[in-house]
């Protein structure tokens, strides 16, 4: 039996120490947003936050993860109301498909939190996320976009 906090709530699995955190997320917890696209880290449409750092969960094994490390997905991003980045992919329609988004928004916005007025080079050079239907200027521009709303809401 493993224990982990997943979007503030203590949860118990009984998982294989090997089984890569995104199948506990999305079989065990039942949060399906975060998405299965490569098994090898690369896409990153599996990302979520462990401690406020950007993590692809599809390599990641559950004996990684302490319960006393705090995992969240984007079902508990913007769960009390939406985080900036998603209302900056919202108004500016970045979704194309929308299969690697949540794993966009989820690097994003622990790039914000690491980096609250990141230059386009760094926006390109942290968020290394894989879109298919090639969204990479309005990820840049959302991701712009919630920069300046944190700057806001902090000044």
């Amino acid at each position: 039996m493993a224990k982990f906090n997943i979007n503030g709530k203590i949860v118990d699995f009984d998982v294989e120490d090997d089984t890569p955190l995104l199948w506990v997320i999305r079989e065990h917890a039942g949060l399906t947003g975060t998405k299965y696209g490569c098994g090898v880290a690369q896409c990153g449409a599996c990302t979520v936050h462990i401690d406020g750092g950007a993590v692809r969960s599809c390599a990641m094994p559950a004996s990684a993860v302490s319960e006393d490390q705090k995992i969240v997905t984007i079902e508990g991003l913007g769960n009390e109301k939406p985080h900036p980045v998603q209302e900056a992919w919202a108004e500016l329609d970045v979704a194309q498909c929308g299969f690697c988004q949540t794993g966009m928004i989820m690097a994003a916005a622990s790039l914000l939190a690491q980096n609250p007025n990141p230059t386009d080079e760094a926006i390109r050079s942290e968020i290394s996320n894989i879109c298919r239907c090639g969204t990479y200027p309005r990820v840049l521009a959302g991701v712009k976009l919630a920069a300046t709303r944190l700057a806001a809401n902090r000044g």
